[in-house]
């Protein structure tokens, strides 16, 4: 059985979800031992090991530098990043660093983020370099603190469309938001690449879901027949909750509400087991039957678009709204608990000043 269908069948039972192979609590409290923790903190000593001091000194931050909460998605000419970025990289670096990149995604997560990353290259064949420069080298690797099972450090891996961050508290592993996942082209229409669709599942699912809908629940859920020009929360440090809300899970059929959750476990399996446990018993603690899907702009295919899932805690947006349009922008934000802010606030209460 898939993951997400555990998952789901967890949370309709009303089962707790447990963390990977560390066994902790869904509510983020995982164990010095937790598995997925030891293989960020290997992998990030590994990576940093092989940096030389020059490198590394750009690679590493203090945990609690403002640097850790400093994040876009849009490209390096209009965002300077710091850390240090594959072009920099030797091979064994490069390698060392997508090692990395593997501890905190599912194996379909880091197809798509290099997908993400591959788009890049057919970016800059199909502007010709008209606007900005585009490089799948152009990716940065940042670590926060001192990479360990138990103690407290992040790290960063991110560039034009992609922004991830992973967030350890006291060996905790956390829901690690912000998530930004982006594609320019959407769809890859010529090339021997025709037909890559980095983030086609997730607009199939927002799609199957509003498909579902009769006239009276259209109503509640489309807000208005023009979409806004990008993702609504943008990179507010701690965003606020959106409205108005749209329909909410309550409203919707069984058939409807696993529909939703197809669009929220888009959100979960790009992530590692821990992190993807942690976001599903979000959704669960929120209730399903409290999350809201809201739909602006077309209602068909090639129409610009915009939907986004919210529930108490959580929010996910979906924008594909530019070139023509073929160019999406999407995030999954947790209200509370972007950057461990929930776990660091116990952390803190526990610690003597």
């Amino acid at each position: 059985m898939k993951r997400s269908a555990i998952g789901r069948m967890a949370m309709f039972l009303g089962l707790p979800v447990v963390i990977g192979l560390a066994g902790a609590s869904c509510g983020g409290e995982a164990g010095s031992g937790s598995q997925e923790v030891a293989q960020m903190a290997s992998g990030a000593d590994q990576f940093l090991m092989s940096l030389s001091d020059e490198e590394r000194e750009r690679a590493t931050f203090e945990f609690d530098s403002d640097e850790r909460e400093r994040f876009h998605f849009v490209p390096p000419e209009t965002f300077e990043r710091h850390g240090l970025p594959l072009e920099d990289m030797s091979t064994e670096q490069r390698s060392l660093a997508h090692d990395l990149l593997k501890t905190g995604l599912s194996q379909s997560g880091y197809m798509t983020a290099t997908e993400i990353i591959e788009l890049e290259a057919i970016l800059e064949a199909l502007e010709g370099g008209e606007a900005f420069s585009r490089d799948p080298d152009l990716y940065f690797v940042s670590v926060f603190g001192t990479p360990s099972t138990d103690g407290t450090w992040a790290w960063r891996f991110e560039g034009h469309h992609l922004s991830l961050h992973f967030t350890i508290i006291d060996g905790a592993i956390t829901v690690s938001a912000p998530t930004f996942l982006a594609a320019s082209p959407a769809e890859v229409r010529d090339g021997p690449r025709a037909g890559l669709r980095p983030l086609g599942s997730l607009e199939d699912a927002g799609r199957a879901l509003l498909a579902s809908l009769d006239a009276s629940q259209r109503e509640v859920a489309i807000l208005d027949e023009v979409a806004p020009t990008n993702i609504v929360s943008g990179v507010e440090l701690a965003p606020d909750p959106l409205s108005p809300v749209g329909i909410v899970g309550s409203d919707l059929t069984a058939a409807q509400r696993d529909l939703l959750m197809d669009v929220i476990e888009f959100y979960t399996s790009v992530m590692s087991d821990d992190i993807a446990a942690l976001r599903l018993a979000k959704v669960q603690d929120d209730g399903i039957e409290n999350v809201t899907f809201a739909w602006a702009g077309g209602t068909e295919y090639g129409d610009v678009s915009y939907f986004r899932v919210q529930g108490p805690s959580f929010l996910i947006e979906f924008d594909h709204t530019q070139r023509d349009p073929n160019h999406i922008h999407s995030a999954w934000r947790d209200f509370d608990g972007d950057f461990g802010r929930d776990l660091l606030r116990d952390h803190m209460a526990q610690v003597v000043h």
